[in-house]
């Protein structure tokens, strides 16, 4: 992860958090009382972000002395100590919650990926995300997507040509919205088709589109499709992936997953920061 992006996604964060400080911990702790700290994972997981919140602490307190436990991608179990933190007693206090809510989130999605990759072993399809992303998060959750086991999609609008359905309805239909984005864009970037119909993924082929995505497929209706591409693009499946039904979606012969429910719909990893 890029260091730069890290800070300015905690001085934002921070700003939020105290504006005009913390009167809490400025009224009731003394400014030259120092404390130790120990990160405790509350359940299991995979740990994602423990840079992101080292540098939390050292933005606060420059000197403040870490000791890592556990590192990114590693799996831990409930009651693992992560993280162990010594320094001013009021910067510990005042980047704890920003911290928390990083370390917790981003863990919260590495642990996620990890479930939905696991259930895929031995398929030739690989998990994705999506842009699904807390606003200005998203390079760390992207980043945590990959801790995770899984793979990014764009970044962002700019990385590639992706026509979904709007914008085969104002193009005026596929062949359409394929011919204008070939006249526009360099020949290093490539063109990704949303189909929804057997009828669309043939429309898309005779495009030359270089990625169909069959979205809100069945998995047999996936399995045709599959056969109809026969290696002409490669196959992305989406919508409504599931750890349920993750493995059926693989099985159809696709080479892509992507799964927005691994950034939008994950539950925080549970983790506390307790004084000695």
């Amino acid at each position: 992860m890029d260091f730069w992006v890290i800070r300015e996604i905690l001085e934002r964060a921070f700003h939020e958090d105290m504006p005009m400080g913390d009167i809490t911990t400025d009224c009731t702790v003394p400014e030259n009382s120092v404390s130790k700290a120990v990160l405790i994972a509350k359940q299991e997981g995979v740990i994602a972000g423990i840079d992101v919140c080292i540098e939390a602490f050292k933005m606060l307190d420059p000197k403040v002395k870490l000791r890592v436990i556990a590192k990114d991608g590693d799996f831990v179990e409930k009651g693992s100590q992560l993280l162990i933190v010594e320094g001013k007693s009021r910067a510990l206090l005042k980047a704890e919650r920003t911290a928390l809510n990083l370390l917790q989130r981003l863990s919260g999605i590495a642990s996620t990926t990890r479930k939905y990759v696991e259930k895929i072993i031995g398929y030739n399809a690989k998990v994705v995300d999506t842009r699904k992303t807390t606003p200005g998060l998203r390079a760390l959750e992207k980043y945590a997507v990959r801790v995770g086991g899984g793979t990014n999609h764009r970044f962002s609008l700019s990385d590639g040509v992706l026509i979904k359905d709007n914008h085969i309805k104002a193009a005026g239909g596929i062949e359409q919205a394929v011919k204008a984005a070939k006249d526009s864009i360099p020949h290093t970037v490539k063109i990704e088709v949303e189909t929804q119909t057997l009828d669309q993924v043939e429309e898309a082929i005779r495009a030359g589109a270089d990625i169909i995505m069959l979205d809100n497929m069945s998995p047999s209706l996936m399995e045709q499709a599959v056969k109809i591409i026969d290696g002409k693009a490669l196959i992305e499946a989406s919508g409504n992936v599931t750890l349920d039904n993750i493995q059926e979606v693989a099985a159809s012969g696709v080479d892509i997953i992507s799964v927005g429910a691994i950034t939008h719909s994950i539950k925080a990893m549970d983790i506390s920061m307790k004084f000695e």
